[in-house]
């Protein structure tokens, strides 16, 4: 979800969002210190190649301070994240790979659809619940399409 939606959605719920830019590895402790310094209700990571790539130090960051974190995909929920609600990852990679598939065989790029995921899925992880004394309610936990115990 792109900044500005994040910061539409958070207006109409009455919610202030802080954005906290990372480019840099640096930036990523700058953020978090910068989040608890505002008083940071939650912690929430949009997508980006950087957060990714940092997202143990970034899940391990967001555990020490006691804040909810949604990620912007289940792989921070694999290494201990709380949250993630995003498209299936591996669907859209093999998607990627019937349109590599078409282009190969002689297909305009131009000429192809644009396809958009069609399914979301909440990832929970219930041992980072427990670490950041969260409760998870049970009809949460129902809506879950996974959940790491």
């Amino acid at each position: 979800m792109p900044l500005k939606e994040a910061q539409a959605a958070a207006q109409k719920l009455g919610l202030r969002i802080q954005a906290l830019e990372m480019h840099a590895p640096e930036d990523i402790d700058s953020a978090f210190r910068s989040a608890a310094r505002e008083r940071a209700g939650a912690i929430m990571t949009l997508s980006g190649g950087f957060t990714g790539f940092y997202r143990s130090r970034i899940v391990t960051l967001a555990t020490k301070s006691r804040r909810p974190a949604m990620y912007n995909n289940s792989s921070f929920v694999d290494v201990g994240g709380l949250m993630s609600y995003a498209s299936d990852q591996w669907e859209e990679f093999r998607r990627a790979a019937v349109y590599v598939n078409k282009i190969l065989k002689g297909a305009k790029p131009s000429d192809l659809p644009v396809e958009q995921p069609t399914k979301l899925e909440l990832v929970m992880n219930l041992k980072a619940a427990k670490q950041i004394g969260l409760i998870v309610p049970p009809n949460v936990l129902a809506r879950a399409d996974r959940v790491i115990k």
